[in-house]
């Protein structure tokens, strides 16, 4: 039987370093629901100049009450605002947030498809990782896909 390699190496890793990236996962999941709401709200905003909560719910699949409970969590976070019978609006930070969101989507988006996945594939899993990918990794996603563009041209 061959030893095993130290990618193989599934044995538990120490606390401290198990406790952070249990502690990250756990701020990823909680942003992520923000930058999903604030990235959907920006592109309803600039497809149909507004965005309105019936519309968040249909594009998210959720009930209209799981949007309202959540635009009022991003009202007090200071991402959004709401004017009565119209739509919800992002302040500035909500539109930097977004940004940010659609930019970390693009990168993770642009290394899958360049390391093979299918395109509509590609987007549906960025839709996840772009909210768990460290910084590090991000970059290097970023370096790997801009190699293999300069190798195309």
């Amino acid at each position: 039987m061959s030893r095993p390699t130290q990618a193989d190496d599934l044995s538990l890793p120490d606390a401290d370093i198990q406790a952070e990236a249990f502690r990250q996962a756990r701020e990823a999941r909680k942003v992520e629901l923000f930058e999903d709401y604030v990235e959907l709200i920006d592109d309803l905003i600039r497809d149909g100049g507004e965005a309105r909560q019936v519309d968040i719910a249909a594009r998210l699949g959720v009930a209209q009450p799981t949007v309202a409970r959540m635009l009022k969590r991003l009202i007090d976070e200071g991402l959004v605002s709401r004017k009565p019978y119209r739509g919800v609006f992002l302040t500035e930070r909500g539109r930097a947030l977004a940004e940010e969101s659609r930019v970390r989507h693009g990168i993770v988006e642009r290394f899958l498809i360049d390391i093979g996945v299918n395109p509509e594939i590609a987007r549906r899993d960025a839709e996840g990782i772009e909210h768990h990918v460290s910084e590090a990794t991000l970059e290097a996603f970023r370096l790997y896909s801009a190699a293999c563009r300069s190798r195309r041209d």
